[in-house]
């Protein structure tokens, strides 16, 4: 063609395919845990649904239209999905710096609810009045277990430093605040995740066998001596006193059967106290059958099982520590919710992660789960070939 030249392919040139893209957007959907994002999505979508389930008994007791409860929980996930992909963007560094920063601002922040909380139910757990009311120890969580693993990772470079003893008078001043408000329930998170990553950075075994006898101290003088959570224990065991939490929960989750009564079929679930929140579990149970809680246990298992085959071949301990700990913080908090909705332990005021309504909580499980994104995070130029197509021919 006249004033124009034409450039012929030579063989073997080189063919970029998508992944060659190294816009930031790119890069943060070929890193991301596709797998964990897709459960994650999964236990979004089934809790709208069960907030819509458990919506008209809330709301009747508060006088509220019965779907008051999923339309705010809608602007909560509008603001909590989000959040949490913002944090999985992060670069491993950056994500540690947040946490340690945000662990500190939130411990001084939960030290402060003892002198300025505000009192729901009979207990002191939260800061500001609606619709600004938070409780510090939901978002402290996972926070705090990034900046534990990041402490006990630096046993790595020099055995000598301190970091056991200091990361345990840490994790004492936190239980004796939230065993103040009182919390137990976060109590025994927070030390049992602490114990787990103490296990996982392998501290000696004769410590860790006195540091469970310690424990085993700790609960027996809690139990002369910590009446609130006593008196739970007792009337838990003998089915004295008032059990009325467990007991409409265990009679709601059993009620639908295998299948379920269907979409708004429940009765038990106007009986039930916090049906949209601690409860929601036993509503899931009543409408959707006992299959659909096993369905729900095994997504969250799942979550768990792949996060650790994820770090089977990490080289980095802080994040395997970080992940790990994240991991165990958020399959602990589903069992110990699902637990009391089968009576298997005391009421302990605790949600299930994406699925119970709430504003504080929903936000705090949404960054600590962009966390575990972010440190499950691989790139894939790092074990593999370049993602080039070569090709040979006449």
């Amino acid at each position: 063609m006249t004033g124009s030249t034409v450039y012929r392919q030579k063989p073997s040139q080189v063919v970029r395919l998508g992944r060659a893209d190294r816009s930031w957007y790119a890069t943060w959907f070929w890193e991301i845990d596709r797998v964990l994002l897709l459960l994650v999505a999964m236990l979004i979508g089934i809790g709208l649904i069960a907030v819509a389930a458990a919506s008209p008994s809330a709301a009747a007791k508060d006088g509220l239209p019965a779907l008051h409860y999923f339309w705010r929980q809608i602007v909560w996930i509008m603001l909590g999905v989000p959040l949490m992909i913002a944090v999985s963007m992060l670069p491993r560094d950056s994500a540690r710096r947040l946490s340690i920063g945000a662990a500190v601002l939130f411990s001084l922040l939960l030290a402060l609810v003892p002198i300025a909380g505000t009192q729901v139910n009979g207990a002191v757990r939260w800061l500001g009045v609606d619709p600004f009311r938070f409780q510090p120890s939901e978002f402290l969580k996972p926070f705090f277990v990034v900046a534990t693993a990041w402490m006990l990772s630096l046993r790595a470079r020099d055995r000598g430093l301190p970091v056991v003893p200091l990361t345990g008078l840490i994790v004492a001043v936190i239980a004796a605040l939230l065993m103040k408000q009182p919390d137990f329930g976060q109590t025994v998170i927070f030390c049992s995740v602490w114990a787990a990553l103490l296990v996982i950075s392998g501290v000696q075994t004769r410590f860790l066998m006195a540091l469970g006898g310690a424990g085993v101290g700790l609960l027996a003088l809690a139990f002369v001596f910590y009446r609130n959570g006593r008196d739970r224990v007792i009337e838990f065991l003998t089915g004295s006193g008032d059990t009325y939490h467990v007991d409409v929960g265990y009679a709601t989750i059993t009620n639908g059967g295998l299948v379920g009564l269907g979409p708004g079929g429940g009765v038990q679930k106007f009986r039930l106290p916090e049906a949209h929140n601690d409860y929601i579990f036993s509503v899931i149970g009543e409408e959707f059958g006992l299959i659909s809680c096993i369905v729900i246990a095994i997504i969250y298992l799942a979550i768990m099982v792949r996060v650790f085959l994820k770090l089977l071949d990490e080289e980095d301990q802080f994040v395997m520590l970080a992940a790990s700990g994240l991991a165990i913080q958020f399959g602990l908090q589903a069992v110990i919710n699902m637990a009391v909705n089968v009576q298997l332990v005391p009421s302990k005021g605790m949600t299930l992660p994406f699925i119970s309504y709430g504003g504080s909580s929903l936000l705090a499980v949404s960054m600590g789960f962009g966390l575990l994104l972010a440190f499950t995070r691989r790139n894939p130029f790092l074990t593999r070939s370049p993602y080039v197509v070569t090709w040979s021919g006449k």
